[in-house]
């Protein structure tokens, strides 16, 4: 099956059954190769009620190259950089971890475990994971207002 099959057989999939508390659409129709997520932050989680943008990039050698996927929308989290990038450390993104079975779906629900369960031990900003580990309570409070201010 040719990748521009592939992805199409994917975008018909998360359009027909999307991940939890995603809503995907391609931002140019001529385009499938660039996705536009929303994702709402999980139920339970520090970024309840937020909705975050990320796109995701997908390589002209897709499935056999991962996706890159960056926030677009700032999000005070130790697993994404604090840049305009917005880039998601997910082991399952990186080129040694990933598989060709792999999807799009099962990327974004590991991007929503990740935000309702931060890794600070694999994480991309140093600072904000000390903070998560040592003082929660200012993480917690720096996070909602990140929230408040970008996300809603």
């Amino acid at each position: 099956m040719s990748s521009n099959k592939r992805i199409m057989k994917e975008y018909s999939e998360v359009q027909n059954d999307p991940p939890p508390g995603c809503t995907i659409r391609l931002p140019k129709e001529d385009d499938m190769l660039v996705w536009d997520v929303i994702m709402a932050g999980p139920p339970d989680s520090i970024y309840s009620g937020g909705n975050f943008h990320i796109q995701i990039v997908l390589p002209k050698e897709y499935p056999f190259k991962p996706p890159v996927l960056n926030f677009k929308t700032k999000i005070y989290h130790p697993n994404v950089s604090n840049d305009e990038r917005g880039a998601m450390c997910l082991g399952m993104l990186k080129a040694e971890s990933w598989k060709p079975p792999n999807k799009i779906a099962d990327v974004l629900k590991l991007v929503r475990a990740v935000l309702a369960a931060p890794q600070p031990d694999d994480a991309v900003e140093t600072g904000i994971a000390e903070q998560f580990k040592n003082d929660k309570k200012a993480f917690d409070k720096v996070a909602s207002d990140w929230v408040a201010k970008y996300a809603k």
